[in-house]
């Protein structure tokens, strides 16, 4: 698996860079080498891994135990010994190659594709208990203002294509509102009037420095923990026979 494998040779480098360095020290009494501490090596290494983790190429910051935890919880969530579930992959290779030019089209980052995994599983036809409906969740009164016909007999929010183009519309607003994707994907769970006062009340406008609700608070962790799961399933325990279908979108106008 690959950041096994990244892991394993960080591990081994550092290893003998450190044994060249101070293995090798003798005195009149001592002869033995000082070992470095391997796992102290590989949290090392697990760190600095995590902190090249990024959702629309904002990287989380470096150096926060705090959020490393956040982060390494997160991936522990959505590997296949505690989700156990294939199906994340399958509709993802059904519906990523509807949803990915959309979000191009409108210039939206393509990690975006991964908030309907997050909130639906990328399931048709569900409603949340709150009146959101659709795989991007919707609420009635935001899915008119972006466009979607929603009444007693029509409901576009069950329409992919359609919600896709909606979302797309209003994730590209909320970027001009807060002009950061995390703030915007943070937005687009907790709502722009709570993000915008949370902001304020704390003079913080970093999303992983936050304090926010359960849900909203660990809502990026998430995304990028489906995003890692889908691009490297091995590396989490999934056995996906060709994972390269699961990859971006490739233009054929390239």
């Amino acid at each position: 698996m690959r950041l096994k494998y990244i892991v394993a040779c960080s591990l081994m480098l550092v290893f003998c860079v450190l044994t060249k360095m101070f293995g090798y020290s003798y005195s009149s009494t001592i002869s033995k080498a000082d070992v470095p501490n391997l796992k102290a090596l590989r949290s090392i290494v697990e760190t600095d891994a995590i902190s090249h983790l990024e959702f629309a190429n904002e990287l989380l910051p470096s150096g926060d135990k705090g959020i490393e935890k956040k982060m390494r919880k997160a991936l522990k969530a959505h590997s296949y010994n505690n989700l156990r579930t294939l199906r994340l992959h399958q509709r993802a290779e059904i519906w990523f190659p509807i949803i990915e030019p959309i979000l191009k089209k409108y210039g939206v980052p393509e990690d975006f594709k991964y908030i309907p995994l997050v909130e639906t599983g990328m399931t048709r036809g569900l409603y949340s208990p709150k009146g959101a409906a659709g795989v991007w969740q919707f609420m009635p009164e935001t899915a008119r203002d972006y466009g979607l016909t929603v009444n007693g007999k029509v409901d576009e929010r069950m329409n992919v294509r359609l919600a896709t183009v909606a979302a797309a519309r209003y994730i590209k607003d909320l970027y001009k509102q807060f002009n950061s994707w995390t703030l915007a994907a943070a937005a687009y769970n907790g709502g722009e009037g709570r993000m915008r006062r949370q902001i304020a009340k704390q003079q913080q406008d970093d999303y992983f420095r936050l304090k926010l609700n359960q849900e909203t608070g660990k809502y990026v962790y998430s995304l990028i923990s489906m995003k890692e799961v889908i691009e490297h399933p091995e590396d989490y325990g999934y056995k996906i026979s060709n994972p390269k279908r699961l990859l971006a979108y490739e233009d054929s106008n390239k």
